[in-house]
């Protein structure tokens, strides 16, 4: 049973894979270098979701102009536990909102074809104090599934929905101190 606040990932013992859409000018350089390069930002926040269904939702199958390009980027498991460690909920005191280095939100989880379902999935936002050390520090691979969330979109399109989840990239659980997930509004 899936609870209703639950980080699900594709992770192993070192890493876990976030996923951000991006425009062309900004994926291109960041896969050439294999981090993140100007012209990307490090002046204003960027956020980070493990759940690659809810970025689908939110990039329209990289059909969103300005995030045409679905890279996963795998990132050090001690960086995204120190990222949460740092969090505020965006649902708490506007005041520690407006001051904290990493926000967390909780939204719907989404289904392939876009259907809010009835548990939700954690979207992490690295603010600029932050950015330097993800981009410098965390970042260890950066892929680009384009081609993929192309591939898949296509079958849904058509109708196909029985082909998309072999091509979906592995999600399960990933374990949080319970410390850690209560501060995120998870059940400890």
């Amino acid at each position: 049973m899936t609870a209703l606040h639950e980080i699900r990932a594709d992770y192993d013992a070192r890493t876990i894979v976030v996923y951000q859409a991006y425009s062309p000018a900004i994926a291109a350089p960041a896969l050439a270098a294999n981090r993140f390069v100007p012209p990307f930002s490090r002046h204003r926040m960027t956020w980070i979701k493990p759940s690659f269904r809810w970025l689908m939702h939110r990039c329209n199958w990289a059909r969103k102009p300005g995030q045409e390009r679905v890279l996963a980027v795998r990132i050090t498991r001690r960086g995204w536990e120190e990222a949460l460690a740092q969090a505020v909920l965006t649902t708490s005191d506007p005041a520690a909102v407006a001051v904290a280095p990493v926000h967390v939100q909780w939204d719907p989880e989404r289904s392939v074809s876009g259907a809010a379902l009835n548990h939700y999935s954690i979207q992490v936002g690295i603010g600029r104090g932050v950015i330097g050390t993800l981009v410098d520090d965390w970042v260890v691979d950066i892929e680009d599934l384009t081609p993929r969330v192309a591939r898949i979109a296509g079958q849904l399109r058509g109708g196909r929905t029985a082909r998309i989840t072999p091509l979906l990239p592995p999600e399960r659980v990933y374990p949080l101190d319970p410390a850690l997930a209560r501060r995120l509004g998870m059940p400890g």
